[in-house]
């Protein structure tokens, strides 16, 4: 690797007493990603995928079996009644939308029980961006949330006290987005989601579950989430998926947000699938073991950097529950600098130097390494950041181990 990357005796010399540590935390992630690939293997198996699955449907999409397969056999591998996974969503965003204007309505309340939702999700609440624009806010739903305690965790006591009898729906977002708190464990989801629904049973939880898919042994629809969602260029696409978000749970609400994925009375009966199952089937047997290789490329970045003497967020002996790891830099040119190293390191685009810009649906200017071979992918590996104090990175993703290694040694280098 030094003759390839010009990577420095004293950086090799590090790698090796870094992979010594690791090994039992590496150890962990085997567990989990085999226990993970088996109930994968198991469903396809179930379910009896087979070619004719793969065959392309255009126009409506009516009776496309191989569609209508891939929702039942996701709704088994996550333990939901039923589930919508579909390529014409482009984002996890997009998925959270439909599941938010799916069931919320004009004098409903959202209850956000993790303090404030990831960046792209507040001018869709709409409490920040232009009036008038179609936010929850202007369809007459109101909002309040729930900030975390000082150690991060979701606040029972203060979200049951806010759980008045408008409020509708409680949203929990696992994993930390762009901000310090640590990622949440499916466990504490469902403590949340039994303490909702102890006070008020017909409260509909929804759960962002964007980088947590395939983290832990249990997704949140096992533990009392009424709905979830992501996006399929994170871990559940298994790095094939080029497009698509899936929202899983319970029947009747995966229903109401097919209506607002089409339209009402013909929800998911249509939708060409134009040849995309077969990455989608496949992508999904895969991501079990690619989220495995994410993970570990995150432990390697936070004990290497660690012993760099930079903050790290998860470190690198604590459970893991989602893919990102953040760095502190407290420097805006060190960001950079890492950004565009791990560009540098990237199979796809390493040619070129990425810089902070005006990314739509963030309030702050946004830097992204991302050379990935799908636009966007964060489960290749990505690295980006907001521009803004204490400078953090938030790397993710990494489709081999290997690679993300290398990349991740040659941002040191840039450092």
């Amino acid at each position: 690797m030094d003759t390839l990357f010009g990577l420095s005796q004293e950086l090799l010399a590090l790698e090796k007493e870094v992979m010594t540590a690791l090994k039992e935390p590496f150890a962990r992630v085997e567990e989990i990603t085999e226990y993970n690939q088996q109930k994968v293997l198991g469903a396809f198996i179930n379910h009896r995928v087979c070619e004719q699955d793969f065959a392309a449907t255009t126009g409506y999409g009516y009776d496309d079996a191989g569609r209508d397969k891939l929702d039942r056999l996701f709704a088994q591998i996550v333990g939901a009644e039923d589930s919508l996974v579909r390529f014409q969503i482009a984002n996890g965003t997009q998925a959270l939308s439909l599941a938010l204007f799916g069931v919320l309505r004009p004098g409903d309340c959202l209850l956000c029980a993790t303090g404030a939702p990831y960046d792209t999700l507040e001018e869709v609440v709409g409490f920040r961006g232009e009036k008038g624009t179609g936010s929850l806010m202007d369809f007459g739903v109101t909002y309040k949330q729930i900030e975390l305690t000082e150690q991060g965790q979701a606040d029972i006591p203060a979200i049951l006290n806010q759980l008045t009898d408008d409020v509708k729906m409680v949203y929990i977002q696992r994993s930390k987005g762009y901000s310090s708190r640590p990622a949440l464990s499916v466990a504490k989801i469902g403590d949340i989601c039994r303490a909702v629904h102890e006070k008020k049973p017909d409260t509909v939880i929804l759960a962002d579950n964007c980088y947590g898919e395939f983290v832990e042994k249990q997704e949140p629809v096992e533990v009392g989430a009424n709905l979830m969602a992501g996006s399929l260029i994170k871990n559940p696409g298994g790095g094939l998926a080029r497009c698509g978000g899936y929202i899983a749970g319970d029947k009747d609400l995966v229903e109401l947000c097919s209506y607002r994925l089409t339209t009402q009375g013909i929800g998911r009966e249509v939708g060409a699938s134009l040849g995309f199952n077969r990455e989608l089937f496949m992508g999904l047997f895969q991501a079990p073991h690619v989220v495995g290789e994410a993970l570990k490329s995150a432990l390697f970045a936070a004990c290497l950097l660690d012993r760099l003497g930079y903050a790290v967020s998860p470190y690198y002996t604590d459970i893991r529950r989602d893919i990102i790891q953040s760095v502190d830099f407290g420097d805006p040119q060190k960001l950079i600098a890492f950004c565009q190293g791990i560009q540098s390191g990237s199979p796809v685009d390493s040619y070129v130097t990425p810089e902070p810009w005006d990314m739509p649906g963030y309030a702050h200017q946004v830097i992204m390494a991302a050379g990935t071979f799908t636009s966007g992918a964060s489960i290749e590996l990505s690295c980006d950041a907001p521009i803004r104090e204490p400078y953090t990175a938030y790397l993710q993703g990494g489709l081999n181990f290997h690679s993300a290694k290398a990349a991740i040694l040659k941002a040191v280098m840039r450092l």
